[in-house]
């Protein structure tokens, strides 16, 4: 049989999630296969043996489970065990178990685990299952990488495998994860896709007598009826008038009023990966000088952001570009104590960072194929109608600066001429 060949576009646009027999779409058996192998040799890279990963993006990336999450116990949940041959292996929570051997026939051992927490259950289970997995696999006295987990699980396996020396298994995912397949910018501009029309069923609820949550109530139901999987935010971050100055970044009963800026910040998740993206609007009437002109210095940041995004640049650079436009508008000042931007593709936050200010922040050189959420945000106290600004959007670096996969127009009426 010939190999198959993708389409010259393939990730350009989204191009629909239905799978059709009319044209190609991103063929996730590849991108699977893909991303096992690009784990692998960031892998060897490290000098580990095996990964040993609880973070649902990893498990996600690595055997492709969608599982149920638990609030709060997203990485205690399911893993997956990788060695340097084979398919992974998949540790799921009892839940799983089923549904999974039956849905997932790419994974050729599933076992069953409970929920990372409680010591017995956990000793049990490196004793019995994980404990033998290591040994039968010949890497019982190997350097294993772990990404994420209790100390109750790093306590078991020093103790009962003393044998195998644990590492960072966290950084190799995110090397692996980081420049991005042709297929995952194909299904990352799908999710973009259903964020848009989040963001524009959020702005269309946008009107005096509506709360907060109203808004985050329409645009929800949005999310679930375009197929998509979770808001970026488990808070989805819907913020009127003074509740941006300083930001509130959850949504609440406060009553929107005419002369609000209104701060929407929901994004869409669809086949693991995200589209990340944030608008601001003016509800009803004419917005004050002062917001116009806050506005104005956000927009001009992100698109100086977006333009300084190109192949060879560095983190740093985008920073500088961002800053320099807020300090010309007299701003310089006024950012909230965040990053600017974060990186984003199988994991809705992570690693690497745009203008991080905290100590040990990296600076790195940007590639082809790196994708951020890029979301300046800058407020200003003292504003009736809050004078607090965000914009953001999900881009890709390319050779010649950022391409946007987020589309949502601006609010012509906040940007000054």
């Amino acid at each position: 049989m010939p190999a198959h060949s993708t389409r010259k576009d393939l990730g350009q646009f989204a191009h629909g999630q239905f799978r059709v027999d009319y044209e190609d779409r991103p063929d996730h058996t590849v991108l699977r296969e893909k991303r096992i192998a690009r784990a692998r040799d960031a892998m060897k890279a490290a000098g580990l043996d095996a990964l040993l990963v609880w973070k649902n993006e990893n498990v996600r990336y690595l055997t492709g489970l969608r599982a149920q999450i638990i609030a709060g116990k997203s990485a205690v949940l399911n893993g997956c065990l990788l060695l340097p041959d084979g398919a992974p292996i998949l540790l799921a929570s009892g839940g799983e178990v089923q549904r999974a051997t039956i849905v997932m026939p790419w994974i050729e051992e599933i076992h069953a685990v409970p929920i990372m927490e409680a010591r017995g259950l956990v000793r049990g289970m490196v004793e019995s299952t994980l404990k033998p997995l290591l040994e039968r696999n010949g890497v019982g006295a190997g350097r294993i990488g772990l990404d994420e987990s209790g100390y109750v699980l790093v306590q078991a396996i020093q103790e009962l495998i003393p044998s195998v020396q644990l590492a960072d298994g966290d950084a190799p995912m995110h090397a692996a994860r980081l420049i991005k397949f042709p297929e995952e910018l194909a299904i990352m501009e799908e999710a973009a896709a259903i964020a848009e029309a989040v963001t524009q069923t959020a702005i269309d609820a946008v009107r005096p007598g509506v709360r907060e949550t109203d808004v985050v109530a329409e645009a929800m139901h949005t999310l679930f009826r375009l197929g998509g999987e979770q808001a970026h935010v488990d808070t989805p971050f819907v913020a009127s008038g003074e509740h941006m100055a300083p930001p509130n970044r959850i949504p609440s009963d406060k009553i929107i009023r005419d002369g609000d800026l209104v701060f929407i910040d929901i994004g869409a998740g669809w086949s693991g990966y995200w589209g990340d993206m944030g608008r601001t609007v003016v509800c009803g009437g004419k917005p004050s000088r002062r917001q116009q002109e806050v506005y104005t210095a956000v927009h001009g940041c992100l698109m100086a952001a977006t333009a300084t995004m190109k192949a060879g640049n560095t983190n740093d650079d985008v920073a500088r570009a961002v800053h320099a436009v807020a300090t010309e508008q007299g701003l310089g000042g006024n950012f909230i104590s965040l990053f600017i931007g974060h990186g984003v593709g199988i994991g809705s936050n992570e690693p690497p960072y745009i203008g991080e200010e905290l100590p040990g922040a990296e600076t790195l050189t940007l590639q082809q194929g790196m994708t951020f959420a890029v979301e300046p945000l800058i407020w200003v106290p003292g504003v009736r109608g809050g004078a607090g600004v965000r914009l953001e959007d999900t881009i890709v670096v390319a050779a010649e600066g950022g391409r946007p996969l987020t589309r949502t127009s601006f609010d012509e009426r906040l940007l000054l001429a």
